[in-house]
């Protein structure tokens, strides 16, 4: 095992293998998968947790006044159901849809507007509340610059504000591709509900979403992959693609997960919120 400074590679010989085979099939052989927040997105910033989308919704007063204690109740029924060492995956699945269904449905009574989703970006922008890692803006560049589909895989219950932050940060590159909960706004621009009622949780998010989009073609041809996450769950990313190799790279953010099995299941680890360089470096390394 190699440990260097905020990373740890479980096992060098066999990344370095796997990266021989992604640069002896060149460029037009691979994909990235990707989540989002605490994985192109920091964890922290001056030691204040970074909130997510809908986190930032439920903590302000965006919309109803007893829209945050409910989502809050919510939150507090199922997401110890989420950590859960106990229960069956089937009955985390069955407690994750439902979580989002009576969020939602919470969203629609709330008055949750357009309007809001694009005062919450402006606010966390403002705020620092969102912050790419060090190093997210060069590797989304490179990605572009060659060609390579990035996908993003959300769970976020605001999947449109991911986007449209990528969009005010001008870094909605043409090779970024996204799955994730879409939000639905009628002719008042008022949440209606998510698009195709195809919800997207921590445990149903995989590459079998991807046959929706229209570049879905082009990513069959290309086997080998690069997923990054911030949970072992997001493993579950590139279940139902065939893939040939996979570089399994993790960011390590909090204790709620043991280390010990990041160890097992990753390739590379960063480790405290460090930065994106050395997945630049593998890309460099793959590219060169």
């Amino acid at each position: 095992m190699e440990i260097q400074d905020k990373i740890i590679i479980p096992n060098p010989e066999e990344l370095e293998k796997k990266k021989a085979e992604f640069k002896r099939e060149g460029k037009n052989n691979i994909h990235i998968l990707s989540s989002f927040d605490k994985t192109l997105t920091k964890a922290t910033f001056n030691g204040k947790k970074i909130v997510s989308f809908i986190a930032k919704l439920r903590n302000g007063n965006y919309i109803s006044k007893d829209y945050a204690q409910k989502a809050q109740e919510i939150f507090n029924k199922y997401h110890p159901l989420e950590m859960s060492k106990e229960i069956s995956q089937e009955e985390k699945n069955k407690a994750m849809l439902e979580w989002w269904k009576t969020h939602y449905e919470l969203l629609i009574t709330s008055g949750l507007n357009q309007s809001v989703i694009n005062k919450i970006i402006e606010d966390m922008i403002k705020d620092k509340d969102i912050t790419l890692r060090e190093g997210t803006s060069e590797f989304l560049r490179l990605t572009k610059d060659e060609n390579i589909p990035l996908v993003i895989l959300t769970a976020s219950g605001l999947g449109n504000a991911m986007v449209s932050f990528l969009e005010k940060t001008n870094i909605n590159y043409k090779n970024l591709n996204f799955i994730g909960n879409t939000l639905e706004f009628d002719s008042g621009g008022n949440f209606k509900g998510i698009k195709d009622n195809k919800i997207i949780h921590t445990f149903n998010k995989n590459h079998s979403g991807l046959k929706d989009l229209p570049i879905y073609k082009e990513l069959e041809k290309r086997k080998n992959v690069i997923l990054m996450c911030d949970s072992i769950a997001d493993l579950n990313m590139i279940n139902g693609f065939h893939f040939k190799n996979l570089i399994k790279i993790a960011f390590y953010n909090d204790n709620e997960q043991s280390l010990e099995d990041f160890k097992n299941k990753f390739d590379m680890i960063i480790l405290n919120d460090g930065s994106f360089e050395p997945v630049n470096q593998i890309l460099q390394d793959i590219l060169n």
